[in-house]
């Protein structure tokens, strides 16, 4: 009767471990493998000027990818599909909120209008362009198939810039400018083109009207405010609940846990209130980095900074790797029949389109923000502004997957075309990357490094927080020195306002952060005492 048991135990242990599938884990075995290799290889790259570790991953996929197609005699390379589902719910949330944790909240705040004109503005007259180019080119190159709503689906899907390339080609110490309106514009970038690719899905061109479009209009305006309020609310409540119950006086895993799991579910909320995730998440980074990070412990801090910086870098590794590997799928190259000369003239077309339709709005806009300031220290220069141009070029896995959702299952357009659209946009990926990406560096230390100008501290050229202060009490010039005349009136805050609005705005900002907001949710100098920690003391001594 034992042996029997024992039997039907094995029997059940074995049959339970079948969903283990072989393929899955020489798949995954694969894949950290290439991820260890990226690890190392861009740790002896870090000095080269021409490489990162985004290139080097792609290139590394695309190594591996050839390799699966050789040793399974071109019959496939597929050894994981590309997954909309895990790129946008694992891969993508790590990423940018670990790009709001980490972001000079200072200088990107104090860019945002230009960050909001280039990612909204900037992201509709590129769609518009793209667009219109490819219904007026496709058709003399031979695909014939697409429709309106394709089209506009293929301005959408290049409109969208490569937020987590950008990451790694550009420095936020060494150029702290370009980094934050670069990379903050590709965040609010993202989010536009998922928000214009959805509305475009669900557009009835049939009864398309004046209605219609500004409906259009609010729907995104929803979008965009209703996202950044949830990730602001989702990290306020982190920051109250830690700095009211103390989790540091027993376990500093819990903070760290609590941190982790709320960023992400404030994600999870957006998406299932049809929100952009994107934009909510990063907006929770920045709440939280400001607030929640200095409620938590000293021993907290150093771990959720290099959790979340490690968790970033091995999705971003991840996600290029991906990439790579699944551009020799040999599956969507066969299900194309258009010739080579056909895939090359689609894929140059896509490719200047993105040209063209990034210039049509960077030059423009940027020289109407020239326009509007008045100091000259606060221009953008040409060079910085083909910077700005070159950089926002390189197309990424968001493209790819919104390439994937439009075009993998359409029941409307040709099975051929539809294949054409995914290899051509995967061919724009991986040139762009790869070509865009490595002479990036380059381009930075020979157009604005080598002419920098001397390091300037924000009080040589922007009045002081001081200053500000007492511009608010009194028109600044000291009684003695009026003698008996009588008193200047005092300078109104919308006057100043109207002066210097980014230093009176962050000014009013901070008063309001020390009296309402710190008291209440913690932050730098609210900090609760925990008993044992490394910094109690110091915490206790800067307090209230």
């Amino acid at each position: 009767m034992s042996t029997f048991e024992a039997m039907s135990h094995l029997s059940a242990v074995q049959s339970s471990s079948d969903f283990l599938s072989t393929t899955t884990i020489i798949a995954l075995t694969v894949f950290f493998s290439l991820l260890c290799a990226c690890i190392i290889v861009g740790h002896l790259l870090e000095e080269n000027r021409w490489a990162n570790e985004s290139i080097t991953a792609l290139l590394l996929g695309l190594c591996a990818g050839a390799v699966v197609l050789l040793v399974s005699k071109s019959s496939s390379s597929r050894i994981l599909v590309f997954s909309e589902e895990l790129f946008f719910l694992y891969l993508l949330p790590p990423i940018i909120f670990n790009a709001g944790f980490q972001v000079k909240k200072k200088q990107f705040f104090k860019n945002f209008t230009i960050i909001l004109m280039f990612g909204i503005f900037g992201t509709v007259i590129s769609f518009c362009l793209v667009s219109i180019g490819a219904f007026l080119l496709f058709r003399r190159i031979g695909v014939t198939s697409l429709d309106t709503q394709d089209y506009l689906a293929v301005g959408a899907i290049l409109s969208a810039t490569d937020s987590v390339c950008t990451l790694q080609v550009l420095n936020q110490d060494e150029t702290p400018f370009l980094y934050s309106v670069v990379f903050g514009e590709g965040v609010v970038n993202d989010a536009t083109s998922i928000v214009l690719f959805n509305s475009v899905q669900s557009i009835d061109f049939d009864n398309i009207d004046a209605i219609v479009a500004l409906k259009l209009l609010g729907t995104f305006l929803y979008l965009f405010f209703s996202s950044t309020i949830l990730g602001i609310l989702a990290g306020l409540l982190s920051a109250f609940i830690i700095k009211t119950l103390y989790f540091g006086r027993h376990s500093t895993d819990r903070e760290v846990a609590l941190m982790m799991i709320m960023a992400y579910l404030s994600y999870m909320l957006a998406e299932l209130l049809s929100l952009s995730g994107i934009l909510t998440v990063f907006f929770c980074g920045i709440v939280m980095s400001h607030y929640t990070w200095h409620n938590v412990t000293e021993s907290s801090r150093i771990t959720t900074k290099h959790a979340f910086a490690t968790i970033s870098f091995i999705a971003e590794t991840f996600i290029f790797l991906y990439v790579g590997m699944d551009a020799f799928d040999i599956n969507k190259w066969k299900a194309s029949s258009a010739s080579a000369g056909t895939s090359i003239a689609v894929s140059s077309t896509l490719l200047a389109l993105v040209l063209v339709g990034r210039a049509a709005f960077v030059y423009p806009l940027a020289n109407f923000i020239n326009c509007i300031r008045n100091r000259s220290s606060s221009k953008i220069e040409f060079r910085q502004q083909f910077i700005m141009w070159w950089a926002g070029l390189m197309r990424g896995a968001v493209t790819i997957a919104l390439s994937y959702n439009k075009f993998s299952n359409s029941e409307d357009t040709n099975i051929e075309d539809s294949a054409l659209m995914i290899t051509s946009t995967i061919i724009v990926v991986l040139f762009s990357t790869v070509v865009f990406g490595s002479i990036t560096k380059p381009l930075i230390e020979a157009m604005l490094l080598r002419h920098a100008k001397p390091n300037v501290s924000d009080a040589a050229d922007i009045p002081s927080l001081e200053d500000l202060r007492i511009l608010f009490v009194e028109n600044g010039e000291p009684s003695d020195l009026r003698g008996n005349q009588p008193a200047a009136p005092k300078r109104s805050s919308l006057r100043l306002l109207l002066t210097y609005p980014t230093w009176t705005a962050h000014y009013l900002w901070r008063n309001f952060d020390d009296r309402f907001m710190r008291p209440v949710f913690g932050g730098r100098g609210f900090v609760p005492f925990v008993s044992g920690s490394p910094t109690s003391a110091a915490d206790e001594t800067s307090g209230t």
